[in-house]
């Protein structure tokens, strides 16, 4: 008996919500998927699914052996990976990202990561919401501070600039604000975080002190590239992140704030945008997302040189 293959079966039966539907994801005929479940009932001597013709439900026991199995799969595949000895990095390499980085810093660097692994096959999910690694079949998430959790391990790998800006019509409009308490009295393009609806504070090193800004939020957006365009526009102050912020800094569009023209330290700086990589368990640190980290590691390095 393949016992394997039908705990296997039985999880896609859950996992899909039917068997049908379990049918149509493992290529099999309803039939052949039905009996296989039926046949780990008889194995295990218990009724796994109360099925009938309209409807599919667990049964209590079938709950309790679902929680139990429901991880086999994916950890088989751990221990496979685990137990290849690799000569270089390969496979399929899914890349979970917040939707800006994905797409102002990820996506251009992707080719040459491709020309430096050719035998690995990239996934990019470019998302502001929660992803669940194990779930979606995550092999690594770059994340800034407020996504991480406990159920992640973390290393940060870079520390990128906030650049606070606003285009020339708004400063001439409403002047330039010289300290953190100035915000108050500006119109602030505010980024609210989707996953929570919080608001991302604008915080300050001031005289190496971290100081929250006040803010008089006159625009709120739960996309930063829209938050830029806005500013782009004369609508207010905004704080964006250097990889979306200096393009527009060198065609004249935005003009930094808090910033010395005389190239002196200056004792009032934004705080940086910390850049983690995470994966679910060290098993997960194989040789192509090894393979990564370091590559946009020394990317990222040199894009703040």
């Amino acid at each position: 008996m393949d016992l394997l293959g039908l705990i296997n079966t039985f999880i896609r039966v859950v996992e899909n919500g039917s068997i049908a539907a379990a049918a149509r994801a493992k290529g099999m005929s309803p039939a052949a998927v039905s009996q296989s479940v039926a046949r780990l009932e008889t194995h295990l001597g218990v009724r796994l699914l109360s099925r009938t013709t309209r409807s599919m439900t667990l049964t209590e026991s079938g709950k309790r052996y679902f929680e139990k199995v429901r991880h086999i799969p994916h950890d088989i595949d751990l221990a496979s990976q685990a137990a290849a000895i690799e000569t270089k990095p390969q496979g399929s390499l899914c890349i979970a990202t917040t939707a800006a980085f994905g797409r102002h810093v990820l996506a251009p660097l992707m080719p040459a990561f491709k020309q430096t692994y050719p035998d690995i096959d990239i996934e990019l999910i470019s998302t502001d919401r929660n992803v669940d690694h194990r779930l979606e079949g995550v092999d690594v998430s770059i994340r800034i501070e407020a996504q991480l959790n406990d159920q992640l391990i973390a290393r940060k790998i870079a520390s990128l600039p906030f650049i606070f800006c606003a285009a020339p019509a708004y400063l001439a409009r409403a002047g330039i604000p010289k300290t953190p308490e100035d915000l108050s009295q500006h119109a602030c393009l505010v980024f609210r975080y989707p996953t929570d609806g919080r608001f991302l504070p604008w915080t300050f090193m001031v005289n190496g002190q971290p100081v929250n800004a006040k803010l008089n939020p006159e625009f709120i957006s739960d996309d930063i590239d829209i938050i830029a365009k806005i500013a782009e526009n004369g609508g207010g102050i905004a704080r964006l992140a250097s990889f979306i912020a200096q393009p527009l800094l060198e065609s004249g569009q935005l003009i930094p704030l808090f910033h010395s023209d005389q190239g002196e330290k200056s004792d009032v700086v934004a705080s940086p945008m910390n850049i983690y990589a995470c994966v679910n368990e060290r098993s997960a640190l194989n040789a192509k997302v090894r393979a990564f980290i370091a590559f946009l590691e020394q990317q990222l390095a040199e894009s703040v040189d």
